[in-house]
């Protein structure tokens, strides 16, 4: 049994296994020492201390030679926190500064992005004003192109109708001068100086022809006077005068063209434009207004028909033929009723559906006590009443076979109508084609129009030039 080790025992008393439990003993109380000191020196460090009272770390010690007082010595752990918030602000530094820069970028693109669609508003401004002032200047020329080619095509047009009209008076007047100009021709054939017999002759020839006698009288004393003067000894001569002096009269002294253009009907400012068309029976008035308003329709005008003459048997029924063949509007009235009733509604429909033209027909006879002439004038008045300043124009409808009762209507009518325009029928079908030079000559009323056949373009517009070439040639 060993003694307790609390009971102290002289040293020779010891025995070698007291000795190393005393040296184990002790060694173990060394190690828990030093654990202890180490534990310690931790909790000190983490709680930012020195590891030892009094004892600077030797990174805090000041250096040999220094003076001054030195800070005191951080620990690692405090070091290395603040190591990492210094890291951790140049961190927030530098993303500030990205920060800041990104925005600055962003300013500046968004600057250059506003200058940049500034610049392209501007850039495309001036391409719009450059491609409209192109497209301006490209409409102006094609515009002068197509005036100039209508122009054009109205020349070539207007040059295709003279000749057109040139030939188909040419054949109209056919008959014409196998008549009146065959004897004149043969009355100039022989080559022979002109005397008084000449002249005696060439009277004959005028006043059996269907010129009138005042025309008649007027041609030969122009001829003689131009005898007299020596101006005429050559029968080639005398003749260029005679046409000459004709083509003076179908232009009524200079009054209408005489140049080759024609006197046709126009259509003047005042809407609707009214056309009072007269005219006996059987002149062919009836169609010669649906003709008319063929060439209106196909000239661009709207054009409404009044069917006026209601005393004649089925006219109203031509004349509606006449008006759903040219695609224009009609306004009847029963058989027998008041003629100026149904232009004045006619005209009124013209005023309330603001067409261009309104064409009245007229009666040519009546079968009733009121003479012609009265009835007519009747119908004018009312037409007056429907709209301010009608009719505009009254053109008096001719049968060129009448030769020179012709003459005797045209007097007649312009006696009681005022009238305004002359359109003669039949030319083609007549040896009397020589009336137009009497009824110029004695009413100065321009003929607006010839008719050398059924079709609407056998109404001529009447050229006094193209008519003496038809009838000299």
């Amino acid at each position: 049994m060993h003694p307790s080790p609390l009971i102290p025992l002289p040293l020779a008393a010891l025995t070698a296994n007291d000795t190393v439990a005393i040296g184990i003993g002790a060694a173990i109380l060394v190690l828990v020492l030093l654990a202890v000191v180490t534990l310690l020196r931790k909790r000190r460090q983490d709680r930012g201390l020195p590891a030892a009272p009094g004892r600077l770390p030797p990174t805090a010690r000041p250096k040999p030679g220094v003076s001054g007082s030195a800070p005191e010595a951080a620990s690692p752990a405090e070091a290395a926190e603040r190591r990492r918030e210094e890291a951790a602000a140049r961190r927030r530094e530098e993303a500030a500064a990205r920060a800041l820069e990104t925005e600055e970028q962003k300013k500046e693109a968004y600057r250059q992005k506003k200058e940049a669609e500034r610049l392209d508003r501007e850039r495309r401004a001036q391409e719009r004003e450059e491609a409209e002032a192109r497209a301006r200047a490209e409409a102006e020329a094609r515009a002068r192109e197509a005036e100039e080619a209508r122009r054009r095509e109205d020349e070539a047009q207007r040059r295709r109708e003279q000749a057109e009209a040139g030939k188909t008076l040419a054949a109209g007047l056919e008959k014409t001068r196998g008549g009146f100009m065959a004897r004149l021709n043969a009355l100039f054939a022989g080559g022979a100086l002109v005397n008084d017999a000449v002249l005696a002759d060439l009277e004959e020839v005028l006043f059996t022809a269907d010129i009138g006698v005042r025309t008649a009288t007027r041609l030969l004393e122009s001829a003689r006077e131009r005898v007299r003067k020596k101006e005429l000894a050559d029968p080639d001569k005398l003749k260029a005068a005679l046409r000459e002096e004709i083509a003076r009269i179908l232009s009524l002294d200079g009054a209408a063209p005489a140049d080759g253009e024609s006197a046709a009907l126009g259509v003047g400012a005042a809407r609707p434009w009214v056309v009072m068309v007269v005219g006996v029976n059987g002149s062919g008035k009836t169609t010669t207004v649906g003709k008319l308003a063929s060439k209106l329709k196909a000239a661009g005008h709207s054009v409404l028909l009044g069917a006026g003459d209601t005393f004649r048997a089925a006219a109203g029924e031509q004349l509606e033929v006449w008006a759903e063949r040219v695609g224009a509007p009609i306004v009847r009235g029963k058989e027998g009723s008041d003629p100026a009733s149904v232009c004045f509604e006619a005209v009124q429909a013209g005023v309330e559906g603001k067409v261009d033209v309104v064409l009245c027909d007229t009666a040519g006879r009546l079968h009733t006590k009121t003479p012609l002439m009265e009835e007519l004038k009747k119908v004018k008045r009312v037409i007056g009443k429907a709209a301010e300043g009608a009719p505009h124009e009254v053109l008096l409808v001719l049968d060129a076979t009448n030769g020179q009762n012709a003459i005797a209507q045209a007097r007649q009518f312009h006696e009681a109508l005022g009238v305004t325009g002359l359109a003669l029928t039949k030319l083609d079908g007549t040896a009397k084609g020589g009336v137009i030079i009497g009824i110029c000559d004695e009413l100065k009323l321009p003929v607006r129009y010839v008719g050398v056949g059924e079709t609407v373009a056998d109404l001529k517009p009447f050229s006094p030039r193209a008519f003496v070439e038809a009838l000299f040639g």
